[in-house]
């Protein structure tokens, strides 16, 4: 009889571990929601290195230590690289223009990324170079902004100032509240 109980209770016991193990089920969606409520990433990469093409011809290069991956937000997707950023755009098989920083953040529906701490731009093709501690770049428009300090260097200029707007490669610029020498041709 003894025996006999034993092998009730493991069947009973075997019979609903089954039945939790079946019962327990995720839909992606649920865990999606699961984790932005508790404001997790939805993936974590590391050692990113991410090459874009355009037509068979690679455009972009990006490369960060680490990756967030927050696009699970239903009114703010975005990816945060906590890690600092790489991005090489490349111009006729060159690189053309280098950015860098130690922290950025890409918004997924608005195309804008935010940029911080010890930015760097630089256009190897116009020996162009943009310091600053804080840059958006609007990726729709091709466009750079800033309102903190920043120096410009240029092959003649050094430029200071706060606040700057340029286009994506540097050419066209405007810098408010600058001070420096600006060289002009005649």
């Amino acid at each position: 009889m003894i025996k006999s109980f034993k092998y009730i209770t493991k069947n009973i016991a075997v019979i609903f571990m089954i039945a939790m193990f079946f019962s327990c089920g995720n839909d992606i969606q649920d865990v999606r929601d699961f984790l932005a409520d508790k404001n997790l990433p939805i993936g974590v990469a590391e050692n990113i290195k991410n090459i874009h093409t355009d037509s068979g011809r690679v455009d972009l290069k990006l490369y960060a230590p680490l990756l967030h991956d927050f696009t699970n937000r239903n009114k703010h997707p975005y990816n945060e690289f906590p890690e600092g950023v790489k991005i090489v755009t490349i111009d006729k098989n060159k690189d053309s223009l280098v950015v860098t920083g130690n922290y950025a953040i890409s918004y997924t529906k608005t195309n804008i990324s935010e940029i911080r701490n010890k930015v760097v731009v630089i256009n190897y093709a116009d020996y162009k170079k943009l310091l600053t501690d804080q840059l958006f770049w609007d990726q729709k428009t091709k466009y750079f902004y800033t309102e903190k300090p920043f120096t410009l260097i240029t092959k003649t200029d050094t430029i200071k100032g706060v606040g700057f707007d340029a286009s994506e490669d540097l050419k066209t610029f405007m810098a408010k509240q600058s001070k420096g020498s600006v060289y002009l041709n005649d």
